[in-house]
């Protein structure tokens, strides 16, 4: 994601440990070995057209880069997680700008983490830190960047392969309503969806690519004013005729 942000960036600690973590007893071999084929076959070529990409981008734009499943792994080990910090930088990590808070976490952990228990300990420990901070400074608004959401339209919904499943859905959001958290941004769906838990806002955005419902290739402008975070889904090509309209421009100028 893109925007006109200047962060102050507060960096997670050092990795935590690595495979040796694991849990005894458990052969990994077969799982691991058939995920790393799938994993190297065109990786080096996309990770190079992509940072060729955005490296064409303004300068004075920068980039906040959010982890998932395609980064790391639907069951995340600690060479994916490693390599994902080699390339694009820290998998989870907060920003301020102004007085919002930002939280970007990397959900794949959330998911399964079963090949990486202690890079997951690691982030729980640091997000429970944050969520302290946030209570703390009573941020003007606090924000969540996540791959995968904690849920599409409920938080009492089925599990479901792009959404978080109960257990765990349920527990961070009562954590994150408990430390004013505004509002949660996820992506994985490749469909638009969304809805609200307590007085969090959970969107879920379709891709700029792939679709896999009846949303067109877009992307979601958000505006955040002192009072309020704004949202719009918009196509691409609502974009090339009309930009993001009126009424966001004008809060934005406001």
């Amino acid at each position: 994601m893109a925007s006109r942000l200047r962060p102050r960036t507060h960096r997670r600690p050092g990795p935590g440990q690595g495979l040796g973590a694991q849990r005894p007893g458990l052969d990994w071999g077969p799982r691991l070995a058939a995920q790393a084929e799938g994993w190297t076959r065109w990786r080096k070529q996309q990770t190079e057209d992509l940072q060729r990409v955005l490296g064409a981008v303004d300068r004075e734009i920068p980039l906040v880069l959010v982890s998932g499943n395609h980064d790391v792994g639907n069951v995340p080990t600690a060479e994916t997680v490693e390599e994902f910090r080699r390339t694009w930088g820290d998998d989870y990590f907060s920003f301020w700008v102004g007085g919002v808070l930002f939280l970007v976490l990397n959900s794949q952990l959330l998911h399964d983490a079963s090949c990486c228990p202690a890079l997951k300990l690691a982030q729980d420990r640091w997000l429970e830190q944050q969520l302290g901070l946030a209570r703390q400074r009573r941020c003007q608004h606090a924000v969540v960047f996540q791959h995968i959401p904690l849920f599409l339209q409920s938080i009492d919904e089925d599990d479901d392969y792009f959404n978080l499943t109960r257990a765990v859905r349920q527990e961070l959001a009562d954590k994150l309503a408990g430390a004013g958290i505004k509002a949660v941004f996820s992506g994985h769906y490749h469909r638009n969806a969304g809805g609200t838990y307590q007085n969090v806002d959970m969107v879920v955005s379709s891709a700029i690519g792939c679709q896999l419902g009846r949303d067109t290739h877009g992307l979601r402008v958000v505006v955040v004013t002192a009072e309020k975070i704004v949202h719009r889904y918009c196509s691409l090509d609502e974009l090339t005729e009309k930009g993001i309209g009126d009424d966001l421009l004008e809060l934005m100028r406001g």
